[in-house]
Formats: structure tokens, sequence, C-alpha cells
């Protein structure tokens, strides 16, 4: 098949989104991700307000997918073991010194504070010791 054939066949299978393919399209996008029960407050949204709806969505599905990275590093960071001696012992001794959860709570109530940007510095810091680079970076 020579490519004039194979853009023939593309144009045969793209389906052509009629105006009435669009509207069924937007209210089962309603349904499905924006947690929308009623036809009739799906028809009432503005274009504008589904379009920035859509894009909140999307945002929030990578927050979610951050989320279960970060779980998956930290999993993996609870696990961390130094050498010491010939011998591996765990990094953290107790739940608190992996997270105390006390400071970052106080830490929310001081203003001007920035929880996630503290807590990633202070975890890369103990995730270097861990891996016995701190000569190296830290």
């Amino acid at each position: 098949m020579d490519e004039n054939e194979t853009q023939e066949v593309k144009r045969r299978d793209e389906k052509i989104m009629t105006s009435k393919d669009t509207y069924n399209e937007i209210i089962i996008n309603c349904f499905r991700y924006l947690g929308i029960n009623s036809l009739q407050e799906a028809e009432i949204l503005s274009l504008k307000e589904y379009q920035v709806r859509m894009k909140a969505y999307q945002l929030k599905k990578i927050d979610r997918e951050f989320e279960m990275h970060y779980q998956a590093w930290v999993n993996n960071q609870v696990k961390a073991t130094k050498d010491v001696g010939k011998k591996p012992v765990p990094v953290f001794k107790t739940f608190k010194e992996f997270y105390d959860y006390e400071a970052q709570v106080k830490e929310i109530h001081n203003p001007g504070s920035y929880k996630l940007s503290k807590r990633m510095r202070r975890l890369a810091k103990l995730a270097t010791r861990a891996n016995g680079k701190e000569g190296e970076d830290g």
C-alpha cells in the first residue's frame, strides 16, 4: 500500500464529529468526570465553564498521580538502611524520625511557611545520607 492509499484509508476511518456527537461527548464527560448528575445541570454549563472544569479535572488527576508516586518514593525511603560497621541498620529507628506529625502541624500554623518545599528538602537530604553520598551532595 503506498502513501496515497494509506491516507485514503485514514480519511475513511476518521469519524467526522457532528454537533450532536460533540454535545453527547460533553454531556458524558459532565457525568463521568465532573460530578454532574443531572442532564439539566450539564446543559446549563457554559462552554467556558465546561472547559475550565475539565482542565481542573485533568489537574486533579495529575495531583492524584503525583501523590501515588510520592507514596511509592516514601515507601522506598522508609526501608532505607545505612552501614554501621559491616551491618546495615535502618536509617529511621522510629516513625517520628521519619515523619514528625506534630512538627508538620506546627509548621502549618507559622505564617509564611511552605510545607511541601521544606519537607521535600528534608527527605532528599535524608535520602542522600541513607545512600552514603553525604560528602558529594550535602
